[in-house]
């Protein structure tokens, strides 16, 4: 599916859940050793309506320990008008993608159109996706691409080096970041990394690697700063950065700005100022999952690319 696709579908979920047309229950975790499961499920009135159900599993020493992915998991998509399943597709590209269309779709609303150097931390593929995402909206010209793992961003430079980019892999990460107009985290990392140090006026953050309540990459102070954006304010309150702003007491949820989907229906607007910090604070929600899985399904049908299963 073509990643414009992607972020038209998500786009389509934020703005349907603004308008009161979702059904988005919270999701669950469940631990594992070196890793854990999460549940994500939603319904959108796409067509007749469909509801999807995802089970992932995220263990982040896979590759290099086991060769397999960080990711692996399936959706689960049903016709909600008549209950039956459509669809069972891999969630490991619907993850990726969906991900970084959100990310998209916040740049359109909060960065500033000019914006043409990012920086990236976390070099892994949805790093790659990330990059693809702002520029997908944005001109951007100059990235620093920073990871622990510094054989990663090197990896990823070498990449797209023929890519029409001005690539850096820094000696300083955080001096890249302030010298960027766009900042991405999308680590693994447990403990905020990102302060108001780290940015100038004007930059616009997507903080999307805090997926669940043990992870961090914002600190409080700079979540303070900023004008937050939240795809799910509720969710982001017991796993995302906003989560760890409001525990260290320095935020409140009434906080928040506005969620994505305000945006996208024109209920508020996105960045107002050239010199505002603005920051998506994007932990995943089921709708991403449903609106991707429904198009995906949609055009394997139209194609003719879907293999039919018969489940007695």
């Amino acid at each position: 599916m073509p990643f414009g696709e992607y972020v038209d579908a998500v786009a389509d979920a934020f703005r349907m859940h603004t308008e009161g047309q979702s059904v988005s229950p919270p999701p669950m975790h469940i631990p594992a050793d070196g890793g854990g499961f999460h549940v994500k499920a939603g319904s959108l009135p796409i067509g007749s309506g469909y509801t999807a159900i995802k089970v992932n599993g995220n263990f982040p020493n896979n590759r290099t320990a086991r060769g397999l992915p960080t990711i692996q998991g399936a959706i689960l998509l049903f016709d909600t008008s008549t209950g039956s399943p459509v669809a069972l597709l891999d969630s490991i590209e619907i993850t990726i993608k969906r991900t970084g269309a959100a990310t998209a779709v916040a740049a359109r609303y909060l960065a500033r159109a000019e914006s043409q150097v990012a920086t990236i931390f976390g070099c892994g593929t949805q790093g790659r996706v990330q990059l693809a995402a702002l520029r997908h909206v944005l001109d951007i010209r100059r990235v620093f691409l920073c990871d622990a793992d510094n054989a990663a961003a090197e990896a990823f430079a070498s990449e797209i080096s023929d890519d029409g980019l001005d690539v850096d892999v820094p000696v300083k990460p955080k001096l890249a970041a302030r010298a960027s107009d766009v900042v991405v985290t999308c680590t693994s990392s447990h403990a905020a990394f990102l302060g108001t140090a780290d940015v100038r006026a004007g930059t616009f953050i997507a903080a999307i690697g805090a997926d669940n309540p043990e992870k961090s990459e914002i600190e409080p102070a700079l979540m303070v700063k900023a004008r937050v954006v939240t795809d799910l304010t509720e969710q982001c309150t017991y796993m995302g950065d906003l989560h760890h702003a409001i525990r260290s007491g320095a935020m409140r949820a009434a906080d928040v700005y506005a969620e994505l989907g305000e945006l996208v229906a024109g209920r508020k607007p996105g960045r107002t100022a050239s010199h505002e910090i603005t920051l998506f604070d994007g932990c995943g929600i089921g709708l991403q999952d449903v609106a991707a899985s429904a198009r995906a399904f949609q055009l394997a049908c139209a194609n003719g690319t879907a293999k039919a299963l018969a489940l007695q």
